[in-house]
This record gives C-alpha cells, sequence and structure tokens, in this order.
C-alpha cells in the first residue's frame, strides 16, 4: 500500500468533534498530498455515501470511504480521536477513522489492497497496533503492511482476495456448511470486512463458511456444486444480490452488511434453526428473498419498521424516481416559455411543422419533449411506490394503475393510490404457497398479470372517479387561495422545507407541489413558488451567518458557508445540514422561522413558478420575480438574525481569535439535542 498511505496521510490527535468535520480534516490532508482536486466535491460524495449507511464499526471504528470523480488516485487517510467521534455504531464513538476515497474508475488492484485492509480491521491485534502507535511514519507502514501487526489468516495471503470466495472448514467428517454473499452501496469496505466477520465466526463454530464478495471489482461466482451442497445461506447486503436465483430452494438469512459484520455467529445460529426446522426461502430474480425471521432486523428498517415509517418508505421511493422527470420536463417547458411565451403550449406538432430558422419551433419543440417527459409523472410515481413495497413484479401493475389514474383524471393523487394498491396486491400474491415449478414464472408472467388486472379493475371501476373528485376538489381549492389561507399554507410548506432540509417532511412538501406541476394551475404554480423559495433559506442564512458573525462559528464552517452560497442559490436545501446537525436547537429553529417567512411572503405576493427547480438560475420563469427575491430576502435575514442571537447567547466568553471552536472549546459548538 506504499501509493495509499504516507505519514502526511495519519493524523494520531484528531481533534474533530464530528464525523463531518473529521472527514473534512482527513480530506484536506488528501487535498494537500495532491490525492483530491476538489476538497467540497469530494466531501459531498463522501457524505452521499454515510447517507445510504452509517460507516461506524462496533469496536471503535469509522470507515468514511466513497468513489469520486474528485479523486485523481486510490487514497487512505487515518486520524486517531482521542475523545472519539460518532459515526453511528451502536457501541458508540470511534477512535480509529479511516478515510477512503476510490477514484470513479479506480483499478482492481488498488481496490483489492483497500479491501484487504478492511478485512484486517476484523483482528483486534492490528487495531491494538494502531491505537498503540505513536510516529506517524510508522502507523502509516504498520496500514501497509511493512510492520507485522497480525498474523494473517491463510486466505489473506495473496495480492488478490478480493474477488476470490472464503472458505473455513470445520472439523469432522460432515460440517454444516453455509454459502454466503456480503455486498455494500460502495464496495470498498464494508463487503469485506463482513465476508472476513463470517469467516472467523465459521472457525469459532466449527462451521464451513464460504463467501461470495460482490465488491468493487466484480464478483468470482461460487461454484454452482458448493451452492447445492450447502445447508444453508446468509445474505449480508445493502444492495441487489445478484444472480440470486442460484440459492433457490436453501434455508435464507437475509440481513445487511452490518449484521455481517457485528453478530456473524447469531447470524450463523439463525441460519443452522432454519435449517433444522426446514424453512426453505422462496427466491427468484426479481423478489428480495427477504424471509420474515429475525435474521433482517439490521436491513433498512421498512419490514420491520411502524407502518407509517414503511408508509414513508414507499412514498420516497416513488418520488425518488419522479423527480429526474420532473426537472428534466419542467426545465424544459419553462425554457420553451421564455423564448416562445405561454402561448407556445398551444403550437402544432413539430413533428408536422419545424421551421429550422425560427424561435418559435425551437420553443415548441422544447415544449413538447418537456410535455413528454411529463406525461410520464404520474405512471413512474405509482410504478416505483410499487416497487418500493414488493420490487420488480409490482413495477408493471404500478404503471398500468398510474397510466389509468390519468386517463381517469384521477391525477397525483391517483397515482399515488395505484402506486400503494399494485404493491398491496402483488405483496398478497406473493404470499400464496406456488409448486416449486411455478416459480420462476410468478414474478415475470403470472404475478405482473394477475396484479394488473386487478389494479386496473380498482382503478377504473372502484376508485378511480372518487378520486378524481378528490383531485378535483384539491385543485379548486388551491385556485381559490387568497389572502390569509394562502399565507398559512406558505408557513406551513417553508416549515417543512427547513424542518429537516432534505428528508422525508422536505421531500413531501416538494413532492405536494411539483404533483401540482402536472396539471399547473395558478394555485399549483404559487404553491411550487414558495416551496422553492423557502427551500433556498436555510443555506443562504448560514452563509450570510458565517459572513457577518465568523467568530461564531469554525473555520471549517466558515469554508462551508462559503459554499452554502451556491448551494442556496441553486435550491439544495441540504447546503445547511452541517451546520444543523452540528448545533440542531439553535440551527433548525432559526431557519425554520425564516422559510415560514418566505413561503408566507411569497404566497402574499402571488410568486408563480413552473420551473420545479433551478433557484435564482430561473428566476426570469418567475412571475412577481422582484417580489419573490425580496421574500427570499425576508426569510433568509430573519433566519441569519436568529441563529446569530441564538450562538451568540450561548457563548461561554468572547474569541478573538476566532477559532475556538475548532478545537472544541466553543460553547455554542456543543450539541445540544438529545
Amino acid at each position: 500500500m506504499s501509493e495509499l498511505i504516507t505519514a502526511e496521510l495519519v493524523d494520531l490527535d484528531l481533534s474533530a468533534a464530528t464525523k463531518d468535520a473529521a472527514a473534512r480534516s482527513l480530506a484536506e490532508r488528501m487535498v494537500a498530498a495532491h490525492r483530491v482536486t476538489d476538497l467540497d466535491g469530494f466531501l459531498a460524495d463522501v457524505a452521499a455515501r454515510e447517507a445510504q449507511m452509517p460507516t461506524g464499526l462496533d469496536g471503535g471504528i469509522g470507515i468514511p470511504h466513497c468513489r469520486s470523480e474528485h479523486v485523481n488516485a486510490p487514497t487512505l487517510a487515518f486520524g486517531r480521536s482521542a475523545a472519539g467521534i460518532d459515526f453511528g455504531a451502536a457501541d458508540g464513538p470511534a477512535d480509529l477513522v479511516f478515510l477512503i476515497a476510490a477514484p470513479a474508475g479506480a483499478d482492481d488492484d488498488h481496490l483489492t489492497i483497500l479491501s484487504g485492509l478492511a478485512r484486517r480491521l476484523m483482528d483486534p491485534e492490528f487495531t491494538a497496533a494502531l491505537r498503540a502507535g505513536t510516529d506517524p511514519a510508522a502507523v502509516a507502514a504498520l496500514i501497509r503492511g511493512e510492520e507485522p501487526a497480525e498474523e494473517p489468516a491463510a486466505e489473506e495471503e495473496g495480492p488478490a482476495p478480493e474477488p476470490e470466495a472464503e472458505t473455513v472448514e470445520a472439523a469432522g467428517s460432515v460440517p454444516f456448511r453455509i454459502v454466503a454473499v456480503t455486498s455494500c452501496p460502495t464496495g470498498i469496505a464494508h463487503t469485506y470486512m463482513a465476508a472476513e466477520s463470517l469467516a472467523a465466526a465459521g472457525r469459532a463454530e466449527g462451521v464451513e463458511v464460504t463467501v461470495e464478495t460482490q465488491g468493487s471489482g466484480g464478483f468470482k461466482k461460487l461454484d454452482p456444486a458448493v451452492i447445492a451442497a450447502a445447508d444453508a445461506v446468509i445474505w449480508a447486503h445493502d444492495v441487489e444480490v445478484r444472480e440470486r436465483t442460484r440459492f433457490r430452494g436453501k434455508p435464507l438469512v437475509d440481513v445487511g452488511v452490518k449484521a455481517g459484520i457485528n453478530r456473524p455467529a447469531e447470524l450463523i445460529a439463525e441460519a443452522r434453526r432454519k435449517a433444522e426446522r426446514g424453512e426453505i426461502a422462496a427466491v427468484s430474480e426479481a423478489d428480495g428473498g427477504k424471509d420474515s425471521g429475525d435474521g433482517d432486523t439490521d436491513r433498512s428498517g421498512a419490514d420491520h419498521a411502524h407502518f407509517g415509517v414503511r408508509l414513508r418508505t414507499y412514498l420516497m421511493s416513488g418520488v425518488s424516481y419522479m423527480v429526474p422527470f420532473v426537472a428534466a420536463g419542467g426545465l424544459l417547458i419553462a425554457l420553451s416559455f421564455a423564448i416562445g411565451g405561454y402561448e407556445i403550449a398551444s403550437a402544432k406538432s413539430v413533428a408536422d411543422h419545424f421551421v429550422w430558422g425560427e424561435a418559435d419551433s425551437w420553443a415548441a419543440l422544447l415544449n413538447q419533449i418537456g410535455s413528454a417527459a411529463f406525461a410520464f409523472l404520474v405512471p413512474v410515481l405509482a410504478g416505483y411506490i410499487a416497487y418500493g413495497m414488493a420490487d420488480r413484479p409490482a413495477l408493471v401493475p404500478g404503471f398500468v394503475g398510474g397510466s389509468i389514474a390519468l386517463t381517469v383524471n384521477a391525477g397525483f393523487l391517483g397515482g399515488l393510490v395505484a402506486g400503494l394498491l399494485a404493491g398491496a396486491v402483488v405483496m398478497a400474491i406473493q404470499r400464496v404457497p406456488v409448486h416449486a415449478t411455478l416459480r420462476g414464472i410468478m414474478p415475470v408472467l403470472v404475478i405482473p398479470l394477475i396484479a394488473s388486472a386487478v389494479v386496473g379493475f380498482l382503478m377504473f371501476i372502484v376508485v378511480g372517479k372518487p378520486i378524481a373528485s378528490l383531485q378535483n376538489a384539491l385543485t379548486d381549492w388551491l385556485n381559490g387561495l387568497s389572502g390569509s389561507n394562502a399565507v398559512i399554507l406558505g408557513v406551513v410548506l417553508g416549515l417543512m422545507m427547513c424542518f429537516d432540509m432534505g428528508g422525508p417532511l422536505n421531500k413531501v412538501a416538494y413532492a405536494f407541489a411539483v404533483g401540482g406541476l402536472a396539471d399547473p394551475t395558478d394555485g399549483s404554480l404559487k404553491v411550487m413558488a414558495a416551496v422553492m423559495a423557502a427551500g433556498m433559506v436555510p443555506p443562504l442564512a448560514m452563509a450570510l451567518a458565517t459572513t457577518v458573525r465568523k467568530k461564531l462559528f469554525t473555520k471549517t464552517e466558515r469554508e462551508n458557508g462559503r459554499a452554502a452560497w451556491v448551494l442556496g442559490a441553486s435550491f439544495i436545501t441540504e447546503g445547511a445540514i452541517p451546520f444543523a446537525a452540528a448545533d440542531p436547537l439553535r440551527v433548525i429553529p432559526s431557519v425554520m422561522a425564516g422559510g415560514a417567512v418566505t413561503g408566507a411572503l411569497s404566497m402574499a405576493f402571488g410568486a408563480t413558478l413552473r420551473a420545479p427547480h433551478g433557484g435564482v438560475f430561473v428566476v426570469p420563469l418567475i412571475g412577481e420575480p422582484f417580489l419573490y427575491l425580496l421574500a427570499i430576502a425576508a426569510g433568509t435575514l430573519v433566519a441569519t438574525a436568529l441563529v446569530v442571537l441564538l450562538k451568540g447567547a450561548r457563548r461561554a466568553a468572547p474569541d478573538p481569535a476566532g477559532e475556538a471552536g475548532a478545537t472544541g472549546s466553543d460553547d455554542s459548538r456543543v450539541p445540544v439535542a438529545a
């Protein structure tokens, strides 16, 4: 690993108090070493990976990592924290922090070496040596493997452990045999740590464990004979297991990858119990293969969570797939209006009439492409709500139900209901026991056929018309909003947009707004304007606060503040998350107040917006643009004043240098949320 880590990339006195600050501190070393080209861009990729799944592991280890186009060479930085940093591990803070940076197109050799490090982190002797090291150069050498810190297991020897399956044979003539698959979203660290953890537990339990790692460099499939001879299967994964039908007909424990790292012995015991009870999982290439036993409690949580949590997850699945259609189609339509005026929507088809030199022809072309994209909104929403509930077999009935919702004029609400109906019908069909000979055609023929017929009947005959009436009533209500009613709605939308800044409430408000763009009215365009205006306030307010009162913020936060100007102007509310995470009880109420003011003023001013995104860059497409910008400015000033007031009131003492927060001595930087 001589090219991956050097003494300059080792910090034995990491003083960061949060995982974001730790990642930034280590990433700055990578920038100084010319391994990372864009600090903020790389940190955004790290944060996106962290949002998929926290990277803290039991045993005091944090291992943030990502692939990024801002990395020009595979790099590893190491920090050791005396106080500990919360990376989301169940057993508490991490004192050993590894930041792994892989280029978007990293070569397999380097990624294999990084996966080898992930395996070594499972060895207590190696981590103990890291905690005892006093010289950065020696610690770097230790991580590179140039100083003995452990006695490698036989399967770790050699240059390419990544694609190879691991096998552990127990003593005895006929050991219990398990085949396992491990995988994580990035395929760099957790995949191989889970593999090593399961292998070690197998050795301890006297069980033969063979692991297939579906990681960064692809995967080498297990020998079919090994799978056929296995008594049970363990999947420890956070991305879809590839070619899963190979494991059909076996007892299955299906969990998240962290369960494979943190409690492998429990998974092995659960696999043995299922084999003893003769439980056979019905696995298809389309279904998730999830069992209902204890083993999958470490998945995303959707299977065992409260109904409200599951419902939100299903809806967010549909919204997340719908948003790109909204963004692309909405911006194309908005551009067409900017070029040809609103009357361009009634232009003839460009397939029949298109003049290369006419601006109106180009405007009509953009409008009709955008309209084509918008035609997919409701079917995509319904299809991927159903997909979130019951995986691929639910896509066809979901899309069919969404299309019928448009046919019966049930609109956005109809799409929501159609998606939920399709998912529920498919889930019900999947619970019906079928003969083994039919399992192969169930997800591709039987389930889509039956579910589409049932959902079509329900949407056409039973629920379509009532939902259409409700949709019309909602449209009439929005169109009739004026005065105090419009202001109150603006306040509520502003609060929702700013409460969790990209989280579920934010997404619900945004989905409500973009749903109205599918059939735009004056009321729905006002809602879209209020939502985008409020969503711009949190990052803009934090950017302004770090500019006018620098001493209240750490050096890292001031750097984040500079980036927040652009993020806020671009309607990327998430730009304020680092500030809210570090000081939630002062930042979140402040930006919520500012968002409420902005939402209320936008509605009161009657500002409208046809573009679903774009921030200040689509101001020419906004109705009442000057008043709209005034609303944003007013909310930003309110939020800035409140956050400065609250932070200033909690400061223990003046700090002329303005750097106390960087070392954790600034009282205003202590998180006070439970």
